[in-house]
């Protein structure tokens, strides 16, 4: 069950805030929990047990680590390695097992085949949530969870459990014990939702059915048209489900960190990144990079720690050669920014600095989008002229998208956001006004999904 589904929203979210808001305060983290596992099973109801099972191991281990780290540091250490490994065996036997398998069993004397394993919706996501409560407690940057029920809620907590964005225990850890509740966290929750919905399915659905229509043109001006839409749908997309998490968040008195903040206006690779699904790269960051030493032991051992982290975020993607080179792209990019390249971009005109990082990021979608290499290459020979240079099927849908080009364009910057704070600031009036137009866009939303059966969300298979 997808956020932007009619089921989800005329359903299970109605159903599940009524009965939120109606029961006491010291029982509504039993109602998240009861609700985030009803929404997971909804897809997946063989893996809940999945889930549970990551629930009471992480609750386990947090507990015993934060029983000796005061006695005996090297046991709670102990635990939180073991409580680190088994998340880590659960989540490549799941993701990994298949993909491993069957490279494996291409050489002599290998016997052993795939298992065809379905991936379990979100573990990427739940499994680093449940990794940073117990290496939080271990730290001492967050007090245990003695309460299993709040625990369970934090990580199932449906907003987000699917596709993120990843939630560190140390940012909710108050608010899973105390939390407000209050008409503004509502109404702004309410917004950022339908804000978030229109992502997804005014702008991220029409991008992807024109990637779809543009990419299996087999023309060069249509295999460049469909990555370029492919590049706003994953970003409308991913942001728009986080906007809605985020929103979702809000109405329940949850404060999220933003996930997304305009990437497409970098003017660096290494700015994109900050920019761009942020809750991973401060995952990353926060649980590998600097643990290995970050940039505090030379420059050798820096571009290491680079190519573990790279290496790793690709893999986390999918069990899959074009991610693990996906990953390896950005990290040999990175590399040469940090070396040299990133200072003479700083002193370069900012238009210059943008389009450098544009085409590169273009590319990094190329790579994204297939799964088989093979398929990848044939694209890409397609884009640098293997084929006829455009069709009159190709034209006819060019001009007709230019105008949604052009929304596309001009939604990935931060001005419609300025426009719209200033006038929330300045008159009491466009409050009123923008709460109609957010009736009007749910509205519209609702009717293209009554109306559309184009519906996909790519980060479903992470």
């Amino acid at each position: 069950m997808v956020f932007s589904s009619l089921e989800f929203l005329f359903l299970f979210f109605a159903v599940s805030v009524l009965i939120y808001f109606t029961v006491p305060l010291k029982l509504r983290n039993a109602v998240l929990l009861a609700v985030s596992l009803l929404f997971y099973g909804w897809g997946e109801p063989v893996y809940v047990f999945l889930m549970i099972g990551t629930i009471l191991i992480d609750y386990v281990c947090g507990y015993l680590v934060d029983k000796f780290k005061g006695t005996s540091r090297k046991k709670a250490r102990g635990f939180m390695i073991a409580a680190i490994v088994i998340n880590l065996a659960l989540l490549g036997f799941f993701k990994y097992y298949d993909f491993i398998a069957e490279n494996l069993s291409a050489l002599p004397f290998v016997n052993i085949k795939p298992l065809g394993l379905s991936l379990p919706i979100g573990i990427s996501f739940y499994t680093f949530q449940a990794l940073s409560y117990v290496i939080d407690v271990y730290r001492e940057d967050a007090s245990v969870q003695k309460n299993p029920v709040s625990f369970g809620a934090y990580v199932t907590l449906f907003p987000q459990l699917i596709a993120g964005p990843i939630v560190r225990y140390r940012d909710v850890d108050e608010q899973l014990r105390r939390r407000e509740h209050n008409i503004v966290m509502l109404s702004s929750g309410i917004r950022t939702f339908i804000c978030g919905l229109a992502k997804k399915v005014l702008l991220a659905n029409p991008a992807g059915a024109l990637w779809d229509s543009f990419g299996s043109s087999g023309t060069v001006l249509g295999s460049w048209l469909g990555i370029l839409f492919f590049s706003f749908q994953i970003y409308f997309d991913f942001s728009g489900y986080s906007d809605m998490a985020i929103g979702l968040g809000k109405m329940m008195g949850f404060t999220f960190r933003e996930n997304f903040y305009y990437p497409y206006m970098s003017k660096s690779v290494t700015e994109f990144w900050r920019r761009w699904h942020i809750s991973l790269g401060t995952w990353f960051r926060e649980y590998v990079y600097i643990p290995l030493g970050g940039n505090r032991k030379g420059k050798a051992r820096t571009y290491f720690n680079l190519f573990v982290v790279w290496f790793l975020t690709g893999l986390w993607h999918g069990a899959s050669w074009n991610f693990i080179i996906w990953g390896l792209y950005f990290f040999v990019i990175l590399v040469i920014e940090k070396a040299f390249l990133l200072k003479k971009l700083e002193k370069a005109p900012a238009l210059v600095a943008r389009v450098y990082t544009l085409i590169l990021i273009f590319f990094c979608w190329w790579l994204f989008a297939f799964d088989n290499m093979a398929e990848g290459i044939s694209y890409l020979s397609t884009m640098f002229g293997a084929s006829q240079l455009t069709s009159a099927a190709v034209n006819f849908d060019f001009i007709s998208s230019i105008v949604l080009l052009c929304i596309l364009i001009v939604s990935s910057t931060p001005y419609p956001r300025r426009i719209y704070y200033r006038l929330w600031e300045k008159y009491a009036a466009a409050r009123w006004v923008f709460a109609a137009l957010s009736v009007i866009v749910l509205v519209v939303c609702t009717a293209y999904l009554v109306d559309s059966s184009y519906n996909p969300f790519l980060y479903f298979r992470f």
